[in-house]
């Protein structure tokens, strides 16, 4: 403040100088906050995050289908019992081997997802029992 102001910051008038960094620091501090508390991202990490949840969704599904594959299987009892005997990275190359997690269609395995179907089937208590629905006639 300049002399003779009566020291109150309602006659105050900073320069532009002081106004341009003001605002540039205002500005960095928004973005510093913004970018590590506030939860923006860029365009970038959107996207990477938007192709990892995905490739997550494409292997919980093929997951579903391999479980369902596998407990539909006639010898599922005695399989789910070898899995379970498997160390965990030997799991899902018996899944995979078996074709249980293998889709009609699709050129190659999922990423994940024999191993996620691995997981699956090792948390299961007892083997649920799978009860065929016949086709319904055509009207």
């Amino acid at each position: 403040m300049t002399e003779g102001n009566n020291g109150t910051w309602s006659e105050y008038h900073p320069s532009k100088k002081v106004w341009f960094w003001s605002t540039v620091g205002a500005s960095l501090l928004t973005m510093i906050v913004g970018f590590t508390f506030g939860g923006w991202m860029t365009a970038g990490g959107a996207s990477v995050m938007a192709d990892q949840a995905v490739r997550m969704a494409r292997a919980e599904l093929i997951s579903n289908i391999c479980v369902h594959n596998f407990v539909s299987a006639a010898n599922a009892v005695e399989n789910l019992k070898e899995l379970k005997s498997k160390s965990s990275w030997e799991r899902d190359d018996f899944i995979t081997n078996g074709g249980w997690a293998s889709v009609d269609g699709l050129v190659s395995p999922v990423p994940n997802a024999a191993d996620t179907c691995a997981k699956a089937l090792i948390d299961l208590k007892e083997l649920p029992i799978i009860v065929e629905v016949p086709a319904s006639s055509s009207l």
